[in-house]
């Protein structure tokens, strides 16, 4: 609080408050937020039971009518434990649904591809950026963000990057653009995808090879269909786990400020989580009872998610950024988009 008794407002890398340091936050405080966020689920569920629609499409739906209730910091909490914490459970309990033999289905060319969409992709950034005056480091910065797992990797590399080269203000910037173009790319990718006439295999690998962050990549490959939706999960959650050899290659690349380099060299729990649960389902033979309930508790979690980033997703912000950094962004963006349908259509 200021003198004055306001508010101190957040910094500008700190969107969503992960960097500021948190006011103490009680269950009870996460209620207001999580009851939203299951109220639009449920009316997806409805909507989707009834109408045949995808669930994860309808809740995204709603979670961005809906998207003027972010204002009330009463509901931020509960938005915020739903867009990420329920998301990563998700992704985990969706481990209960792929074997490793699905994996090794994808092939040793499809890691291939993954590898040079990623690096082609993020070069693409540097050059965009540097032709628009805006840095290599900013290249970097956007074209890791495109090329890897969206908001994350931002965050990741920019701490990497240290301030000097990636500002705060820079950092807000591709967060806002990012949350902007994932949420736009989950509706307009499958319909890519059927009209390229890439079958379920093919789609699931465009979406999940291409889209910026994990729930709207889970999201776009579930509402084309369920196989879909689980080679995305595969393919998505393999760019994240490349985002370690990355933040190594950034931290050689850039003099980082300070020496805790190691900390950032970790795989998020969760794509451990997800792995673990893939090998145990390869190892034995899970019941088919619990099966279905990781399924549903699974589907549940990632329509809540994507319904709370529906409503928490900066859209009006970006009417201020400029037309430079949304081009830095959306240059390596369409760049990820087009080598995935390539690969997509060749390998399948």
């Amino acid at each position: 609080m200021t003198a004055s008794g306001a508010r101190r407002l957040p910094q500008g890398a700190d969107l969503y408050g992960d960097l500021e340091p948190a006011p103490r936050v009680t269950p009870i405080h996460y209620l207001p937020g999580l009851g939203v966020a299951a109220l639009a689920t449920l009316a997806a569920g409805y909507l989707s039971d009834h109408y045949g629609a995808p669930l994860t499409l309808m809740a995204l739906l709603i979670g961005l009518s809906l998207n003027f209730l972010s204002a009330d910091a009463r509901l931020g909490p509960g938005l915020a434990f739903a867009s990420r914490t329920l998301l990563r459970f998700g992704i985990v309990l969706v481990g209960l649904r792929i074997t490793i033999g699905q994996v090794a289905d994808l092939g040793p060319w499809a890691l291939v591809a993954l590898l040079l969409i990623v690096a082609v992709t993020i070069g693409s950034g540097v050059l965009a950026s540097r032709a628009l005056g805006l840095g290599a480091a900013f290249g970097t910065l956007a074209g890791g963000a495109v090329a890897i797992c969206g908001a994350s990797a931002a965050l990741a590399l920019a701490a990497v990057l240290g301030e000097r080269r990636a500002s705060q203000a820079q950092l807000t910037l591709v967060l806002v653009i990012i949350s902007a173009l994932s949420s736009f790319a989950m509706f307009l990718y499958p319909i890519i995808a059927r009209f390229m006439d890439l079958g379920e295999t093919g789609a699931g690998f465009m979406i999940g090879a291409s889209i910026h962050d994990v729930a709207q990549a889970l999201g776009a490959g579930y509402s084309f269909s369920q196989h879909a939706g689980e080679t995305a999960a595969i393919v998505k959650l393999t760019r994240v786990a490349m985002l370690a050899p990355v933040l190594a290659i950034v931290a050689l690349c850039f003099q980082t400020e300070g020496t805790s380099r190691a900390a950032f060299f970790r795989l998020p729990w969760f794509v451990i989580g997800f792995f673990a649960l893939a090998a145990l389902n390869s190892a034995i033979a899970i019941p088919a009872m619990v099966g279905d309930f990781a399924q549903q508790a699974a589907s549940a979690m990632l329509a809540c998610a994507v319904a709370a980033t529906g409503m928490r997703s900066p859209m009006n912000t970006l009417l201020d950024s400029g037309a430079r950094p949304m081009l830095a962004v959306v240059i390596p963006t369409l760049v990820a988009l087009a080598l995935a349908a390539s690969a997509a259509a060749l390998l399948t």
